[in-house]
Protein backbone atom coordinates (compact mmCIF):
# COMPACT_ATOMS: atom_id res chain seq x y z
CA UNK A 1 0.00 0.00 0.00
CA UNK A 2 1.31 3.46 -0.89
CA UNK A 3 2.51 5.47 2.10
CA UNK A 4 1.84 9.21 2.21
CA UNK A 5 3.39 11.77 4.57
CA UNK A 6 2.49 15.42 4.92
CA UNK A 7 2.43 18.06 7.60
CA UNK A 8 1.48 21.55 8.68
CA UNK A 9 3.74 24.05 10.43
CA UNK A 10 2.25 25.86 13.47
CA UNK A 11 3.61 29.31 12.65
CA UNK A 12 0.17 30.86 12.22
CA UNK A 13 -3.53 30.10 12.09
CA UNK A 14 -4.44 27.66 9.32
CA UNK A 15 -6.01 29.25 6.27
CA UNK A 16 -8.40 28.58 3.43
CA UNK A 17 -5.30 27.93 1.32
CA UNK A 18 -4.19 25.16 3.68
CA UNK A 19 -7.64 23.60 3.53
CA UNK A 20 -8.38 23.80 -0.20
CA UNK A 21 -4.81 23.09 -1.24
CA UNK A 22 -4.11 20.19 1.09
CA UNK A 23 -6.22 19.32 4.13
CA UNK A 24 -9.48 18.59 2.33
CA UNK A 25 -7.76 16.18 -0.04
CA UNK A 26 -5.98 14.50 2.85
CA UNK A 27 -9.33 13.77 4.45
CA UNK A 28 -11.30 12.89 1.31
CA UNK A 29 -8.67 10.93 -0.62
CA UNK A 30 -5.24 10.34 0.86
CA UNK A 31 -6.17 8.79 4.18
CA UNK A 32 -8.41 6.24 2.43
CA UNK A 33 -6.16 5.34 -0.49
CA UNK A 34 -2.85 5.12 1.34
CA UNK A 35 -1.11 4.35 4.60
CA UNK A 36 -1.15 8.02 5.54
CA UNK A 37 0.70 10.04 8.18
CA UNK A 38 -0.16 13.66 8.97
CA UNK A 39 2.15 15.61 11.22
CA UNK A 40 2.18 18.95 13.04
CA UNK A 41 5.80 19.88 12.27
CA UNK A 42 6.39 22.02 15.34
CA UNK A 43 10.20 21.78 15.18
CA UNK A 44 10.05 23.72 11.91
CA UNK A 45 8.32 26.57 13.74
CA UNK A 46 11.50 27.18 15.75
CA UNK A 47 13.52 28.34 12.73
CA UNK A 48 12.31 31.93 13.22
CA UNK A 49 11.74 34.19 16.20
CA UNK A 50 8.68 32.87 18.04
CA UNK A 51 6.65 32.96 21.23
CA UNK A 52 6.86 29.50 22.88
CA UNK A 53 3.34 29.69 24.30
CA UNK A 54 1.97 30.63 20.89
CA UNK A 55 3.72 27.69 19.19
CA UNK A 56 2.16 25.31 21.72
CA UNK A 57 -1.26 26.89 21.27
CA UNK A 58 -1.08 26.82 17.48
CA UNK A 59 0.18 23.23 17.51
CA UNK A 60 -2.87 22.12 19.46
CA UNK A 61 -5.14 24.19 17.24
CA UNK A 62 -3.60 22.69 14.09
CA UNK A 63 -4.08 19.16 15.41
CA UNK A 64 -7.70 19.93 16.26
CA UNK A 65 -8.34 21.42 12.84
CA UNK A 66 -6.79 18.42 11.07
CA UNK A 67 -9.26 16.21 12.90
CA UNK A 68 -12.09 18.68 12.25
CA UNK A 69 -11.31 18.60 8.53
CA UNK A 70 -12.10 14.90 8.49
CA UNK A 71 -8.90 13.01 9.32
CA UNK A 72 -9.87 9.80 11.11
CA UNK A 73 -7.28 8.51 13.64
CA UNK A 74 -8.68 5.01 13.13
CA UNK A 75 -7.70 5.25 9.46
CA UNK A 76 -4.56 7.43 9.44
CA UNK A 77 -1.81 8.54 11.84
CA UNK A 78 -2.00 12.08 13.27
CA UNK A 79 0.88 13.17 15.51
CA UNK A 80 3.22 15.97 16.57
CA UNK A 81 6.75 15.94 15.15
CA UNK A 82 8.57 16.72 18.39
CA UNK A 83 6.89 13.74 20.07
CA UNK A 84 8.88 11.35 17.85
CA UNK A 85 12.64 11.45 18.47
CA UNK A 86 13.43 9.72 15.18
CA UNK A 87 12.96 13.02 13.31
CA UNK A 88 15.96 14.87 14.78
CA UNK A 89 17.95 11.61 15.00
CA UNK A 90 17.70 11.11 11.25
CA UNK A 91 18.06 14.79 10.46
CA UNK A 92 21.65 14.91 11.71
CA UNK A 93 22.61 11.82 9.72
CA UNK A 94 21.17 13.42 6.58
CA UNK A 95 23.04 16.66 7.30
CA UNK A 96 26.16 14.52 6.96
CA UNK A 97 25.03 13.65 3.43
CA UNK A 98 23.76 17.08 2.32
CA UNK A 99 26.05 19.88 1.16
CA UNK A 100 26.25 23.53 2.15
CA UNK A 101 25.61 24.57 -1.45
CA UNK A 102 22.38 22.60 -1.63
CA UNK A 103 21.06 24.30 1.48
CA UNK A 104 21.95 27.78 0.32
CA UNK A 105 20.18 27.24 -3.01
CA UNK A 106 16.84 26.71 -1.28
CA UNK A 107 14.54 29.49 -2.48
CA UNK A 108 12.89 30.12 0.88
CA UNK A 109 16.26 30.43 2.60
CA UNK A 110 17.51 32.92 0.01
CA UNK A 111 14.33 35.01 0.21
CA UNK A 112 14.19 35.14 4.00
CA UNK A 113 17.92 35.82 4.27
CA UNK A 114 17.61 38.71 1.84
CA UNK A 115 14.66 40.19 3.78
CA UNK A 116 16.48 39.97 7.10
CA UNK A 117 19.67 41.34 5.57
CA UNK A 118 17.79 44.38 4.28
CA UNK A 119 16.62 45.02 7.84
CA UNK A 120 20.13 44.67 9.18
CA UNK A 121 19.38 41.34 10.83
CA UNK A 122 20.36 37.72 10.39
CA UNK A 123 18.63 34.35 10.29
CA UNK A 124 18.98 31.29 12.50
CA UNK A 125 21.17 28.39 11.44
CA UNK A 126 18.11 26.14 11.66
CA UNK A 127 16.55 28.07 8.78
CA UNK A 128 19.45 26.90 6.61
CA UNK A 129 19.24 23.27 7.72
CA UNK A 130 15.50 22.75 8.17
CA UNK A 131 15.02 21.33 4.63
CA UNK A 132 17.13 18.40 5.83
CA UNK A 133 14.81 17.98 8.80
CA UNK A 134 11.92 18.00 6.34
CA UNK A 135 13.69 15.28 4.38
CA UNK A 136 14.06 13.29 7.60
CA UNK A 137 10.33 13.72 8.29
CA UNK A 138 9.59 12.03 4.98
CA UNK A 139 12.35 9.44 4.73
CA UNK A 140 11.93 8.09 8.26
CA UNK A 141 8.59 6.59 7.26
CA UNK A 142 9.43 5.26 3.84
CA UNK A 143 6.84 7.58 2.30
CA UNK A 144 6.12 7.02 -1.38
CA UNK A 145 4.20 10.27 -1.92
CA UNK A 146 4.32 13.74 -0.40
CA UNK A 147 1.31 15.97 -1.19
CA UNK A 148 2.68 19.53 -1.33
CA UNK A 149 2.01 22.95 -2.79
CA UNK A 150 4.21 24.38 -5.50
CA UNK A 151 6.34 26.27 -2.97
CA UNK A 152 7.48 23.04 -1.29
CA UNK A 153 8.34 21.09 -4.44
CA UNK A 154 12.02 22.09 -4.21
CA UNK A 155 12.24 20.56 -0.74
CA UNK A 156 10.85 17.25 -1.97
CA UNK A 157 13.44 17.26 -4.75
CA UNK A 158 16.14 17.73 -2.11
CA UNK A 159 14.65 14.81 -0.18
CA UNK A 160 14.86 12.64 -3.28
CA UNK A 161 18.47 13.67 -3.89
CA UNK A 162 19.49 12.87 -0.31
CA UNK A 163 17.75 9.50 -0.41
CA UNK A 164 19.45 8.51 -3.67
CA UNK A 165 22.86 9.73 -2.46
CA UNK A 166 22.58 7.89 0.86
CA UNK A 167 21.46 4.68 -0.87
CA UNK A 168 24.34 4.85 -3.34
CA UNK A 169 27.01 5.53 -0.71
CA UNK A 170 25.86 3.36 2.19
CA UNK A 171 23.47 0.77 0.79
CA UNK A 172 19.77 0.84 0.03
CA UNK A 173 18.00 2.26 3.07
CA UNK A 174 15.40 4.80 1.96
CA UNK A 175 12.40 4.86 -0.35
CA UNK A 176 12.80 7.68 -2.88
CA UNK A 177 9.53 9.69 -2.59
CA UNK A 178 7.73 11.78 -5.18
CA UNK A 179 5.77 15.00 -4.80
CA UNK A 180 2.09 15.07 -5.71
CA UNK A 181 0.08 18.21 -6.44
CA UNK A 182 -3.70 18.73 -6.27
CA UNK A 183 -5.22 19.77 -9.59
CA UNK A 184 -7.27 22.72 -8.33
CA UNK A 185 -6.30 25.44 -5.82
CA UNK A 186 -2.84 24.02 -5.20
CA UNK A 187 -1.83 27.54 -4.29
CA UNK A 188 -4.59 29.89 -3.09
CA UNK A 189 -3.40 33.48 -3.30
CA UNK A 190 -3.75 36.42 -0.93
CA UNK A 191 -7.00 38.30 -1.52
CA UNK A 192 -5.25 41.66 -1.17
CA UNK A 193 -2.11 40.67 -3.07
CA UNK A 194 -3.16 38.03 -5.59
CA UNK A 195 0.37 37.43 -6.85
CA UNK A 196 1.43 36.25 -3.37
CA UNK A 197 0.51 33.02 -1.61
CA UNK A 198 -2.18 33.11 1.10
CA UNK A 199 0.33 32.33 3.85
CA UNK A 200 -0.63 31.73 7.47
CA UNK A 201 2.39 33.60 8.85
CA UNK A 202 1.56 37.01 7.41
CA UNK A 203 1.24 39.95 9.83
CA UNK A 204 -1.80 41.44 8.09
CA UNK A 205 -4.82 39.19 7.77
CA UNK A 206 -7.12 41.29 5.56
CA UNK A 207 -6.22 39.20 2.52
CA UNK A 208 -6.17 35.88 4.37
CA UNK A 209 -9.23 33.77 5.17
CA UNK A 210 -8.52 31.75 8.31
CA UNK A 211 -10.35 28.48 8.91
CA UNK A 212 -11.85 29.81 12.13
CA UNK A 213 -12.96 33.19 10.75
CA UNK A 214 -16.61 33.97 11.49
CA UNK A 215 -18.90 33.89 8.41
CA UNK A 216 -19.33 37.66 8.36
CA UNK A 217 -15.56 38.14 8.53
CA UNK A 218 -15.14 35.74 5.59
CA UNK A 219 -17.73 37.62 3.55
CA UNK A 220 -16.10 40.97 4.28
CA UNK A 221 -12.62 39.75 3.28
CA UNK A 222 -13.82 38.20 0.02
CA UNK A 223 -15.99 41.17 -0.93
CA UNK A 224 -12.96 43.45 -0.42
CA UNK A 225 -10.67 41.25 -2.50
CA UNK A 226 -8.46 43.06 -5.00
CA UNK A 227 -9.52 42.43 -8.59
CA UNK A 228 -8.02 43.81 -11.80
CA UNK A 229 -8.35 46.82 -14.08
CA UNK A 230 -11.22 46.61 -16.51
CA UNK A 231 -14.50 44.80 -15.96
CA UNK A 232 -14.07 41.50 -17.76
CA UNK A 233 -14.34 38.32 -15.66
CA UNK A 234 -11.68 36.24 -17.38
CA UNK A 235 -9.42 33.39 -16.28
CA UNK A 236 -5.88 34.64 -16.87
CA UNK A 237 -3.19 33.98 -14.26
CA UNK A 238 -0.75 36.52 -15.66
CA UNK A 239 -3.03 39.28 -16.85
CA UNK A 240 -5.88 39.05 -14.33
CA UNK A 241 -4.49 37.47 -11.12
CA UNK A 242 -7.18 38.90 -8.81
CA UNK A 243 -10.15 37.55 -10.75
CA UNK A 244 -8.33 34.29 -11.45
CA UNK A 245 -7.75 33.77 -7.72
CA UNK A 246 -11.46 34.22 -6.99
CA UNK A 247 -12.41 31.85 -9.80
CA UNK A 248 -10.01 29.21 -8.51
CA UNK A 249 -11.31 29.53 -4.95
CA UNK A 250 -14.91 29.26 -6.14
CA UNK A 251 -14.09 26.28 -8.34
CA UNK A 252 -12.28 24.53 -5.49
CA UNK A 253 -15.19 25.09 -3.12
CA UNK A 254 -17.86 23.91 -5.55
CA UNK A 255 -15.92 21.32 -7.52
CA UNK A 256 -16.10 23.20 -10.82
CA UNK A 257 -13.63 24.36 -13.43
CA UNK A 258 -12.34 27.94 -13.02
CA UNK A 259 -12.10 28.55 -16.76
CA UNK A 260 -15.70 27.44 -17.27
CA UNK A 261 -16.86 29.63 -14.38
CA UNK A 262 -15.30 32.70 -15.94
CA UNK A 263 -18.01 32.66 -18.61
CA UNK A 264 -20.81 32.64 -16.04
CA UNK A 265 -20.19 36.06 -14.48
CA UNK A 266 -20.63 39.51 -15.95
CA UNK A 267 -19.49 41.49 -12.90
CA UNK A 268 -16.89 41.31 -10.18
CA UNK A 269 -19.54 41.87 -7.54
CA UNK A 270 -21.53 38.77 -8.45
CA UNK A 271 -18.37 36.67 -8.55
CA UNK A 272 -17.28 37.94 -5.14
CA UNK A 273 -20.68 37.32 -3.59
CA UNK A 274 -20.87 33.73 -4.82
CA UNK A 275 -17.27 33.07 -3.83
CA UNK A 276 -17.86 34.44 -0.33
CA UNK A 277 -20.92 32.23 0.22
CA UNK A 278 -19.12 29.19 -1.18
CA UNK A 279 -16.23 29.72 1.25
CA UNK A 280 -18.60 30.18 4.20
CA UNK A 281 -20.36 26.92 3.36
CA UNK A 282 -17.18 24.92 2.81
CA UNK A 283 -15.82 26.06 6.19
CA UNK A 284 -19.05 25.56 8.13
CA UNK A 285 -18.68 21.82 8.91
CA UNK A 286 -14.99 22.26 9.79
CA UNK A 287 -15.81 25.02 12.27
CA UNK A 288 -18.67 23.05 13.81
CA UNK A 289 -16.52 19.95 14.31
CA UNK A 290 -13.67 22.09 15.67
CA UNK A 291 -16.00 23.48 18.32
CA UNK A 292 -16.99 19.95 19.34
CA UNK A 293 -13.37 18.81 19.59
CA UNK A 294 -12.37 21.83 21.67
CA UNK A 295 -14.98 20.74 24.22
CA UNK A 296 -13.20 17.37 24.51
CA UNK A 297 -9.45 18.11 24.81
CA UNK A 298 -8.74 14.66 26.30
CA UNK A 299 -9.81 13.10 23.00
CA UNK A 300 -7.37 15.21 20.98
CA UNK A 301 -4.56 14.45 23.45
CA UNK A 302 -5.31 10.74 23.14
CA UNK A 303 -5.19 10.91 19.36
CA UNK A 304 -1.79 12.63 19.44
CA UNK A 305 -0.41 10.21 22.03
CA UNK A 306 -1.52 7.15 20.07
CA UNK A 307 -0.36 8.72 16.82
CA UNK A 308 3.13 9.35 18.19
CA UNK A 309 3.40 5.76 19.43
CA UNK A 310 2.39 4.44 16.03
CA UNK A 311 4.76 6.83 14.24
CA UNK A 312 7.70 5.78 16.43
CA UNK A 313 7.04 2.13 15.67
CA UNK A 314 7.12 2.87 11.94
CA UNK A 315 10.14 5.20 11.95
CA UNK A 316 12.54 3.56 14.40
CA UNK A 317 13.57 0.51 12.33
CA UNK A 318 14.48 2.61 9.30
CA UNK A 319 16.33 5.24 11.32
CA UNK A 320 18.24 2.51 13.17
CA UNK A 321 19.13 1.00 9.79
CA UNK A 322 20.42 4.38 8.59
CA UNK A 323 22.61 4.67 11.69
CA UNK A 324 24.10 1.25 11.05
CA UNK A 325 24.58 1.92 7.33
CA UNK A 326 26.46 5.18 7.85
CA UNK A 327 28.86 3.57 10.30
CA UNK A 328 27.54 4.26 13.81
CA UNK A 329 28.11 1.61 16.46
CA UNK A 330 24.83 0.03 17.66
CA UNK A 331 24.02 0.59 21.36
CA UNK A 332 24.92 -2.27 23.70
Amino acid sequence: MTRVFSGVKPTGHLTLGNYLGAMRRWAAVDQHQADALFCIVDLHALTVDHDPARVRRLSRQAATLLLASGLDPEVCTVFVQSHVDEHPRLSYVLECVATDGEMRRMIQYKEKTAREGARGGSVRLSLLTYPVLMAADILAYGADEVPVGDDQAQHVELTRDLAVRFNQRYGHTFVVPRATHPKVAARVMNLQEPTAKMGKSEDVGSGIVYLLDEPDVVRKKVMRAVTDSGREVAYDREGRPGVTNLLEILAACEGGNPEDLSGVYESYGALKKDTAEAVVEVLRPVQERHKELCADPAYVEGVLRNGAERAREMARPRVDAAYRAIGLLPPV
